[in-house]
């Protein structure tokens, strides 16, 4: 993954779980001596490597039902960011990964590894705002996941902001 964001270095990492059931493992990537304070000023690597089988447009729709969390998003965005999504984000299944990199102020870039070691670029969404709402489904303190977020961000989650 270093080689999504070079000299990156692992923040932090946690895995997902809904009724006991582990979904996803995350792992969040950024430059060294990166804090949580920096969050939406740094590119940044979110990756999640799937446990359990999933269609790419299930994961469209949870993400954006996640970035309403963060408040009322206007229905051209929402129409947008849905039909990107949809595009962009394959099916899955056990082992495979999807890796997104938040460029702020640009966008973002997803990759796709597969359980088999293959990667391929799965494309990008130039929108600033679409990358702050889709990453803060994680990092933002709207998140449904309070704990994974701080296993993610760390000791200096409690201060972040995107």
């Amino acid at each position: 993954m270093g080689e999504l964001l070079p000299g990156a270095v692992r923040v932090g990492e946690g895995t997902l779980r809904f009724l006991g059931l582990a979904i996803y493992d995350a792992r969040l990537l950024a430059p060294p001596v990166w804090r949580a304070e920096a969050l939406g000023r740094t590119p940044l690597v979110l990756e999640l490597t799937y446990r359990r089988p999933f269609r790419g447009p299930d994961i469209a729709r949870r993400s954006l039902e996640e970035m309403r969390r963060a408040g009322p998003i206007p229905a051209a965005d929402e129409a947008a960011w849905l039909a990107a999504m949809q595009r962009i984000f394959p099916d899955v299944g056990p082992g495979d990964r999807i890796a997104g990199v938040w460029q702020p102020g640009a966008g973002a870039r997803f990759v796709f590894t597969g359980a088999d070691g293959q990667r391929r670029a799965l494309g990008d969404v130039g929108d600033a705002r679409f990358a702050e709402r889709f990453f803060g489904i994680w990092l933002a303190p709207t998140t449904s996941e309070p704990a994974l977020r701080q296993a993610l961000l760390g000791p200096s989650a409690a201060v972040a902001t995107p």
